[in-house]
């Protein structure tokens, strides 16, 4: 049984139509290359009692994807998207009382790349909490779709987009080593 590998464009079609049902998505011009796609998405909750003005607590949350398309990921490709991607994720944080957290996720999908993009990628950590965590946090995930070896990679924090890139584009399911701790 032979493989068949997706073409770049074709991955990001799909990973578009994957987070179409969720998140605002907006193509990127051509002179923004190698930036295929933004996706947005926020949810806003709250607990009330009785009436919508007697509020308990609200939380808002925010999730910011870019989507990167390259031949061959280099070091230095990927530290200037991970720039980017940083640079345009924090000016859209708004902390505040509200500000439950906020997500800044950087998606590669290339054919090829080098084992040092791929330690940087792996090494990337981005966190920042505002006032203590009363007014929120972000936090930076990243992941790999390595296109010609069907392999996926992220960092610590971006095992989740891992997982989605394995599950939509290589219709594989991971398993992760760690477990969620629990305190008694």
């Amino acid at each position: 049984m032979t493989q068949q590998t997706l073409t770049r464009q074709q991955a990001a079609e799909r990973l578009c139509d994957c987070y179409a049902g969720y998140f605002d998505i907006t193509q990127s011009p051509a002179e923004d290359a190698p930036l295929v796609a933004e996706m947005a998405f926020h949810a806003h909750t709250s607990k009330y009692v009785l009436s919508k003005k007697a509020t308990l607590w609200e939380a808002n949350s925010h999730e910011y994807v870019y989507l990167f398309s390259v031949p061959h990921l280099t070091k230095e490709i990927f530290s200037a998207c991970e720039a980017l991607a940083y640079d345009r994720g924090m000016a859209r944080v708004e902390p505040g009382p509200n500000h439950m957290y906020t997500y800044i996720t950087a998606l590669f999908l290339c054919d090829t790349c080098d084992p040092e993009a791929r330690t940087a990628l792996k090494r990337c950590r981005h966190y920042k909490s505002y006032r203590l965590s009363y007014w929120g946090w972000m936090d930076f995930h990243t992941g790999l779709a390595e296109l010609s070896t069907g392999k996926t990679a992220a960092n610590p924090s971006g095992h989740s987009a891992a997982q989605t890139l394995a599950t939509t584009l290589f219709h594989k399911k991971l398993r992760f080593k760690r477990r969620e701790r629990t305190y008694l």
